[in-house]
């Protein structure tokens, strides 16, 4: 058996029945475990209908954010973009600037949370004048309380909008010119109370 197979825990084969019947199981589970091996450590999205996640962090002002507080003055979209001042994330975030009065007259609220620090939140804030707070997720744990996928060091571009403390709708490749548009749609078919 090559070396390579063998430093990867595969088991040397022996001649006799038992033993060749023994090491071609444990090479079929050494074999599925590898398989299967990206699939356990990739969590699953928070799905419409789970509980919206409870976690505090701080905004591009240094200002800690209750999210639970937030989600309890009215529907919230929180919006998780890879990084700040780059240019999709700018469109991303201009669209919901540009249509702020049309998301405040429906009553939603916007949290956008990126890894970056304060400083490159209030820099990107400050600079494109949005209306609505940035989280500073430096450590990563707004994302992972939301199970936004991860790529590399930083998170995909995914969106969730939250009513009555739970997820009433997702986005899980969320776009950027259009976003504002695309949640004031989600926004709209919504059951009502």
């Amino acid at each position: 058996m090559p070396r390579s197979l063998q430093s990867a825990g595969f088991p040397r084969l022996h001649s006799s029945p038992h033993h060749t019947i023994m090491n071609l199981k444990a090479t079929l589970t050494a074999l599925l475990s590898l398989t299967f091996l990206p699939l356990a450590s990739q969590a699953e999205p928070l799905a419409v209908g789970a509980p919206a996640p409870d976690i505090s962090a701080v905004d591009q002002d240094g200002k800690t954010v209750n999210f639970k507080d937030v989600y309890a003055k009215g529907p919230t979209l929180v919006y998780f973009y890879p990084k700040a001042d780059t240019g999709g994330c700018t469109k991303q975030g201009c669209s919901l600037r540009d249509s702020w009065s049309d998301l405040q007259a429906k009553g939603v609220q916007v949290l956008g949370v990126s890894i970056d620090p304060v400083e490159a939140q209030k820099k990107f804030s400050d600079k494109n004048k949005f209306p609505f707070r940035l989280i500073a997720d430096a450590e990563g744990k707004v994302a992972a309380a939301f199970q936004v996928e991860m790529r590399g060091k930083v998170t995909a571009r995914q969106s969730f909008l939250i009513k009555d403390g739970k997820v009433a709708w997702t986005m899980l490749k969320a776009s950027t010119e259009t976003h504002a548009k695309d949640v004031l749609t989600a926004f709209d078919g919504l059951p009502k109370k």
